[in-house]
C-alpha cells in the first residue's frame, strides 16, 4: 500500500479548511492509499530529528505554505505535492507574473512596488504617480500575498492609491492595470497533471470587480476554449505544479492570466460541476509515483 503524509497549517483550522482535508482522506482511501495527516506545528520539532521517520513515507501532500518546513522535507529526499518552489513563487504573485512573463504568457499589464522595509515603508510616493501614469486609471492595487480576493483593491484616483500605499507601509506590493473587459468576472481552470480536469465561471453578484465565490459571487460549469486551456496547463507546468487553480480574465484580445493558486480550494468546485478534484489529485500522485 502506498503511504503518505498530509501536511496541513496548525494555525488556520475552519469548517472549509477541514472539509477540504475530509476531502482528501476520502480521495486517498479510495485509491487505497494510506495517507496521515500532521500540521506544521507537529512536524515542525522533529523533523529535523530521529522522531520523524521519513522513510515511511511515498510522497507528501503538502496542502500548506509553509515553504520552509516543505524544504525540510525535500531535503530528506521526500516527494511533495506540491513542491517548496512551485508554492513559494505561486504564493507571491509578484513571483508568480515574472515567471509566466517571462515566457510570454498574457496577463494583465504590472508593475512590481519599488522594495522597502517594514519599519520604514514609504517615504517617498513619487514613484506612484509614475506607475499610474504608465499604466492609467482604473488601477488594481494588489498586495502579493493574500488569498480568496482579499487584499486587492480598485483605485480611480492618484490621491487615493496613494494613501493605500503609504497606510500599507511595507508590504510587498504590485500595480496592475484593470481589465476592463472582464470586470467581475472569470474562469476558475483547475489544473491537475497535464490537462484542465474542472472549471467555472465565476461572476461578481454585488457589482464588485472581484469575482470570488467568498465575496458572495456566483458560478455555473464552464468549458474553456482550447486556448485558456492551453495557456492553465502551460502556466502551472512553467511553475512546475503538480495540480494548481489558474484564474483567468476575458481580455479583448483573448484570455489573460490573471493568478494562479498551488493549493486551490474545490469544494465549490465539487457542488458547481460535480467532478471531485481530490479524486483527481491523488490518481496523479498514484500514477506519478508508479
Amino acid at each position: 500500500m502506498m503511504r503518505g503524509l498530509m501536511v496541513v497549517n496548525a494555525f488556520l483550522r475552519t469548517t472549509k479548511f477541514d472539509d477540504i482535508y475530509h476531502t482528501l482522506l476520502s480521495a486517498a482511501h479510495e485509491c487505497g492509499m494510506d495517507l496521515q495527516v500532521m500540521t506544521n506545528s507537529e512536524l515542525s520539532p522533529i523533523v529535523g530529528s530521529s522522531a520523524f521517520r521519513h522513510t515511511d513515507y511515498d510522497f507528501v501532500l503538502f496542502w500548506d505554505k509553509d515553504i520552509k518546513l516543505a524544504m525540510q522535507l525535500e531535503a530528506l529526499g521526500l516527494r511533495l505535492f506540491n513542491s517548496a518552489d512551485s508554492i513559494f513563487r505561486c504564493d507571491d504573485k509578484s513571483l508568480t507574473y515574472l515567471a509566466l512573463k517571462h515566457i510570454g504568457i498574457p496577463m494583465p499589464e504590472t508593475i512590481i512596488a519599488p522594495m522597502t522595509f517594514p519599519n520604514i515603508g514609504y517615504t517617498d510616493l513619487s514613484f506612484v504617480r509614475k506607475i499610474a501614469d504608465t499604466l492609467g486609471f482604473p488601477i488594481v492595487l494588489k498586495e502579493c500575498f493574500g488569498s480568496f480576493g482579499q487584499q486587492v483593491y480598485l483605485y480611480h484616483d492618484l490621491p487615493s492609491l496613494q494613501d493605500k500605499v503609504k497606510s500599507l507601509g511595507g508590504t510587498p506590493l504590485l500595480f496592475q492595470k484593470l481589465v476592463e473587459e472582464s470586470y467581475g468576472r472569470d474562469a476558475r481552470l483547475n489544473v491537475v497533471g497535464d490537462k484542465v480536469v474542472a472549471s467555472m465561471l465565476r461572476k461578481s453578484s454585488d457589482g464588485d470587480f472581484r469575482s470570488n465565490l467568498t465575496r458572495g459571487g456566483t458560478m455555473a460549469p464552464y468549458t474553456p476554449t482550447e486556448q485558456e486551456a492551453d495557456l492553465a496547463v502551460k502556466s502551472a507546468q512553467t511553475l512546475g505544479l503538480d495540480f494548481a487553480g489558474v484564474d483567468m480574465l476575458f481580455g479583448k484580445d483573448g484570455p489573460i492570466v490573471c493568478e494562479i493558486n498551488s493549493n486551490a480550494h474545490f469544494k465549490t468546485t465539487l457542488e458547481c460541476t460535480g467532478i471531485n478534484i481530490a479524486a483527481e489529485i491523488m490518481r496523479h500522485i498514484a500514477q506519478t509515483l508508479e
